[in-house]
């Protein structure tokens, strides 16, 4: 592929596809923002990024998280710090080396994400099952190749 294009149909459809992204992404931080205050008032919505880190498991040390949300430690450190501030996270001895530190999602982080998570799940699910199976296979290789 070549990175212009002489053809103008072509470039028109690749306006949309981009347009289409950025009302996805608005919508995507909307969604972020409202989690954030189910889970708790105070919580901005790189809280809510990082605590579901930490909940899934995906995450768990100020490295792994910043590594994962591309961010910076500082922003990493203080909503780490609020989450525990909250009793949502705690920092305990990692298991496989003792000097070390890993961050677990308390019980009550837990319910939180998962009522949020059934919540998300649910109104894009409802919008994805009316594609068919091969749709929805096409539409995760396209956003694949386009992550790479």
């Amino acid at each position: 592929m070549t990175a212009a294009s002489n053809d103008p149909r072509l470039d028109e459809a690749v306006t949309r596809v981009e347009q289409e992204l950025g009302h996805l992404f608005a919508r995507i931080r909307v969604s972020w923002r409202e989690a954030a205050a189910t889970v708790h008032p105070d919580l901005q919505p790189l809280g809510y990024q990082v605590l579901t880190s930490i909940a899934t498991g995906k995450a768990t040390s100020a490295g792994a998280i910043i590594e994962r949300l591309q961010t910076d430690k500082s922003a990493v450190s203080r909503h780490v710090r609020q989450l525990e501030e909250l009793g949502l996270v705690e920092s305990i001895p990692d298991p496989q080396d003792r000097r070390a530190r890993v961050l677990v999602a308390t019980d009550l982080a837990q319910e939180k994400v998962a009522i949020v998570r059934a919540q998300y799940e649910g109104r894009i699910g409802e919008r994805l099952r009316t594609w068919s199976e091969a749709d929805l296979d096409h539409f995760v290789e396209l956003l694949g190749a386009l992550g790479r």
